[in-house]
């Protein structure tokens, strides 16, 4: 008996070891930026426009604007939370081809080229300067830009549209909150949610959406359950609409989900 408490007391210990090791470095486990470009827009003959502009707190950011000639809409992607622009391309290439519209990959701080170091505050400040650089320098409408995010960039997306007005929103495998993929990803720790600075809170600011949504989500999503996405367009008001992807996991959607997943899109963007 003696040997099994003492057992349950280390266990004990460990689990909570581990929790603050967590807590300390808690951006190690959100953030996994990578600063090499593997691929260019010119390696593949992509029209494209390197741009660097600015964020309000003087961070440099790094951005490819990919045209579409006679294109009415532009797609702003705040992507995930892993790599870089680069590892969009191919997608971005495919939204241009199948929807004929505009793209804009921008990096957030600490990504690629870009400046800085990542926070929470930081990726939303870098979605408005990317924003404002297609309204102020390049002169698009708020009604011509869709935005567009996927699996942590979901929620820097959804933020900017509740900050600024835009044609819709777009987002693709997004989680509840920071805390709730705590939860759901490490149950056999203690409880850390208030503990957690990063919070991404979706679920507590979706209700405030004032535009149309289309909500995309894989149903082998071994990463961010779909659940969390089924909560995230729960919250969300009307109009809405949720497009489950058979057989997609986490970062396959737009392949795994072929013809019918672009055909949701063109059908949104349509109305």
């Amino acid at each position: 008996m003696r040997t099994l408490l003492t057992l349950i007391a280390m266990a004990g210990v460990g689990l909570v070891a581990l929790t603050v090791v967590m807590l300390i470095l808690e951006r190690h486990f959100i953030y996994f930026p990578l600063p090499t470009l593997v691929v260019r827009p010119g390696d593949v003959h992509l029209a494209h426009e390197d741009v660097f502009f600015v964020a309000e707190d003087g961070v440099k950011l790094h951005a490819w604007l990919l045209p579409v000639e006679g294109a009415r809409l532009t797609v702003l992607v705040c992507h995930g939370n892993a790599g870089n622009i680069s590892h969009r391309l191919h997608r971005a290439s495919l939204l241009q081809s199948r929807l004929g519209v505009s793209v804009l990959l921008f990096d957030y701080r600490g990504f690629g080229q870009s400046g800085g170091r990542t926070d929470e505050a930081g990726t939303y400040r870098d979605a408005r300067a990317a924003y404002r650089f297609l309204v102020e320098t390049k002169g698009r409408k708020p009604e011509e830009i869709v935005l567009f995010g996927e699996s942590l960039g979901a929620a820097v997306a959804a933020q900017l549209a509740l900050e600024r007005p835009a044609r819709a929103l777009v987002m693709e495998s997004p989680f509840a909150s920071i805390p709730d993929m705590a939860r759901a990803a490490y149950p056999f720790l203690p409880p850390v949610g208030p503990f957690i600075r990063t919070r991404y809170d979706t679920i507590g600011k979706i209700h405030a959406l004032k535009m149309p949504l289309l909500l995309l989500h894989g149903d082998h999503d071994g990463l961010i359950p779909l659940a969390q996405g089924r909560r995230v367009f729960d919250a969300a008001p009307e109009p809405k609409r949720l497009y489950v992807i058979p057989g997609a996991g986490h970062n396959d959607t737009y392949v795994v989900g072929g013809d019918a997943y672009w055909s949701v899109w063109r059908e949104f963007l349509a109305r």
